[in-house]
């Protein structure tokens, strides 16, 4: 089952024996159950230390982070996808891969691997089930990475950029089969990504972030049918409105 996730008033510190340097200020914002949330924001305005403390692998030095309405401590009902390609074991099959977490559960083996070929269908790759990491490409090693954390049914699923690394034509490619599959499990999702177009494709609502320090500078709905056409004049208008916003954070911080 999805959860509801909400942020209030989060902030974040680093420190060191040096100096302390706050990283996230203030920030505030609710994701529905269910629901997909793109953060959206240039280089150093806290995306990934906010993930990180989503994921509970960071502890918030103010406010607090709630999912499912409990405090967000690190949690095996949340599951996490990198950029990296290095995230599988190259030790092991894909299928081997994407029953690890069944596996620390000690899930029996004939229902481990029959979870993982159903996840393993939904991402398109049952007939690569028996291959190893190596012999995959980006996409399909990022497409095992969603699958290993979508078989163990958490009920937040995080992404950290998990398509930057990729040529343009497979982004696009896994970009539709992201949407497919999360219409399939309507997981509560919240995605990082730089690329303004794909935040659109995908949110059900694009938070957009300003730096130094981190902070919300708004949030816009993306009140568009799914599956969306990225040449409409509806499309380009958010994707505008969103490029204003990274633009101007002063101007439409005021305006709100």
């Amino acid at each position: 089952m999805a959860d509801r996730i909400e942020l209030r008033n989060v902030f974040y510190t680093y420190r060191s024996s040096e100096r302390e340097v706050l990283a996230v200020k203030d920030v505030s914002f609710t994701v529905e159950a269910g629901q997909f949330v793109c953060l959206v924001g240039p280089s150093g305005c806290g995306k990934t230390t906010i993930m990180n403390m989503l994921a509970g692998f960071l502890q918030p030095t103010g406010g607090e982070i709630l999912i499912g309405g409990k405090p967000g401590v690190a949690s095996s009902d949340r599951a996490v996808v990198f950029q990296d390609f290095a995230q599988l074991f190259p030790w092991r099959s894909v299928r081997a891969n994407v029953e690890f977490g069944l596996e620390m559960r000690k899930v029996p083996a004939a229902q481990r691997r029959e979870t993982a070929m159903e996840f393993l269908r939904l991402v398109k790759l049952d007939k690569f089930a028996e291959s190893y990491p190596h012999q995959l490409s980006g996409g399909m090693q990022q497409r095992a990475a969603i699958a290993r954390a979508l078989a163990y049914n958490p009920s937040v699923l995080l992404m950290d950029e998990p398509f930057a690394a990729l040529d343009a034509m497979t982004r696009d490619e896994m970009q539709r089969m992201l949407a497919d599959v999360w219409a399939a499990t309507k997981k509560t999702v919240v995605y990082i990504t730089h690329n303004v177009a794909e935040a659109v494709y995908l949110g059900d609502k694009v938070v957009v972030l300003r730096a130094h320090p981190g902070s919300v500078t708004t949030i816009i709905d993306v009140d568009l049918p799914r599956l969306r056409e990225p040449l409409t004049a509806e499309f380009a208008n958010l994707q505008k409105s969103i490029l204003h916003a990274l633009s101007h954070p002063d101007e439409v911080a005021a305006a709100a």
